[in-house]
């Protein structure tokens, strides 16, 4: 096998356990409707369903990137033993549990377990691909994305009670788990690593990685929040407006066309024009989009479903399209003993604010209703605009996508 084929299959390996693996994160979230009849939840154990992820997630990449576990372990190890850890967990909620408390813990073993598998995965994609490394990291957010989603197809498309759903998404990722193991680093391989707890926050001490930072935490002000909340907005516009379907898809099905199939073309594209565009030009780009559309898809609630639908489907696409960017960029910028650990603490920083954007969706829906509520996100990607603008005038910038800033 050649070069050009092998990169590209142990791409596709990598990113077909990435969406494997990654049909846990949401797995909770696509069945909440049942699980808040059966448990009678209010909204803070609803939105707790889906924070306890994240704050596993974080508290996962926080240890992994203080001890540089990215850096001085085998990446595959990491991947595969957090994708069969997440799987275990999620399938004794599945299983046995009857209340919202043991919920919550298993499900932030399922975050802490999930800390394993995205960070590494970025690392090894970038070992085989030097040249068009965003669109390589784009395709591997793409499969993040779509398998992020799957359960909301799973749901969509069929009856199944809620702990079969799950049952569904814990086979997903343990078959994500056995796919690693096919998958090998390519031949750019990052210098070796010693122990250096120094390194964690090393990210922020430099202008360029910094600024690549900032940018990635105003993308993910609005990105969890949106993808967490989006299957009720479409729900509660659909019951305001008396419509039947976003043409006959029900909300989780139309949840997973704009956060799943939109999302994933979305991250796509982003990667191959950022390749060729540059990463701050596509990155301001795509916050621009998607932060006008946060402030837009509310003025469409109770209104004809189709344009509902076609709003939320851009929003879907532009608000993940830039994402691989940002940790491409680290990858350009950061020291190379220590991408793994600065991709890393990147990923934690952002996941952390990912908890304070998901909780205030509920009280300002509460407060100025469906039609205002997402607006707020909108603050995330204007910050973010500013601080790729910086990066940009750079000299270290140079250094991105091959000169292309």
């Amino acid at each position: 096998m050649n070069g050009g084929s092998a990169r590209w299959r142990a791409l596709a390996l990598l990113s077909l356990a990435e969406l494997l693996a990654l049909s846990l994160w949401f797995s909770a979230s696509a069945v909440l409707p049942a699980l808040s009849r059966e448990w009678a939840l209010g909204d803070a154990g609803r939105a707790g369903l889906t924070i306890a992820v994240q704050l596993g997630f974080i508290v996962g990449t926080l240890v992994a990137a203080l001890c540089n576990l990215p850096d001085v372990l085998p990446a595959r190890a990491l991947m595969m033993w957090g994708a069969l850890a997440g799987a275990a967990a999620n399938a004794v909620l599945a299983l046995w549990v009857e209340h919202l408390v043991p919920a919550l813990v298993l499900r932030f073993l399922t975050g802490i377990s999930l800390a394993g598998t995205y960070p590494p995965a970025m690392k090894i994609a970038a070992t085989w691909f030097r040249e068009g490394r965003g669109l390589a990291i784009g395709l591997l957010v793409a499969a993040l994305t779509v398998g992020s989603a799957a359960p909301h197809l799973v749901r969509g498309l069929t009856d199944l009670p809620w702990r079969h759903t799950l049952l569904a998404a814990s086979g997903l990722a343990a078959l994500g788990a056995l796919t690693v193991t096919l998958v090998l680093e390519g031949p750019f391989r990052f210098p070796p690593a010693r122990f250096d707890l120094r390194m964690a926050m090393a990210v922020l001490r430099e202008r360029g990685p910094r600024l690549a930072c900032l940018g990635y935490f105003g993308h993910m002000w609005e990105l969890y929040a949106m993808w967490t909340w989006l299957g009720a907005f479409l729900a509660a516009s659909l019951e305001a407006g008396g419509g039947a379907s976003y043409l006959g898809l029900n909300a989780s099905g139309a949840t997973f066309v704009c956060v799943g199939l939109a999302g994933g073309l979305g991250a796509y594209a982003g990667g191959a024009l950022a390749d060729r565009w540059g990463r701050t030009a596509l990155t301001m780009a795509a916050m621009a989009a998607s932060g006008l559309c946060a402030v837009v898809v509310g003025f469409t609630f109770a209104g004809p479903p189709l344009v509902t639908l076609l709003v939320a489907i851009v929003w879907g696409a532009t608000v993940i399209a830039d994402s691989a960017q940002f940790s491409t960029a680290v990858t350009e910028l950061a020291p190379a003993a220590y991408v793994g650990t600065a991709l890393t603490t990147q990923t934690c920083l952002g996941f952390a604010l990912t908890m304070v954007s998901i909780w205030l969706i509920p009280p300002a829906v509460g407060l100025v209703g469906w039609r205002w509520g997402f607006a707020l996100l909108a603050i995330g990607p204007a910050l973010g605009v500013l601080a790729m603008a910086r990066l940009r005038t750079l000299p270290e910038s140079s250094r991105m996508a091959g000169g292309r800033r």
